[in-house]
């Protein structure tokens, strides 16, 4: 019986010491990289944008995000290789290449 319950108390210690650890580091933090947001916002862009990657907007959603930027006359629009939505439209009467990328970050060039 005595050692029954001294390799029961091992075992228990040795699974709280586990998890005690694994509670210390955790999974790793969903975005690594902090500073740069999942989802662009009116408050928050990604200075890297645009961002390649897989990109679920459809060409209507596309044209909506660019125009609620503030654009117009959106045209042209075609999904590039890196999942980028790419188009012309006018903005303050001048004509430019619009980017929007998978986060909503709507860019020109």
């Amino acid at each position: 019986m005595k050692r029954y319950m001294a390799a029961t108390a091992t075992v228990f210690a040795v699974t709280t010491y586990a998890a005690a650890a694994l509670a210390q580091s955790g999974p790793p933090p969903a975005n690594p990289n902090a500073h740069t947001p999942a989802i662009a916002s009116p408050s928050t862009t990604n200075a890297d944008a645009p961002a390649a990657g897989a990109n679920s907007f459809t060409e209507a959603q596309a044209k909506s995000r660019i125009e609620a930027a503030g654009f117009s006359n959106v045209s042209a629009l075609m999904k590039d290789k890196d999942g980028l939505w790419r188009g012309k439209a006018s903005r303050g009467g001048t004509t430019s290449d619009v980017a929007l990328d998978f986060q909503g970050n709507v860019v020109t060039k």
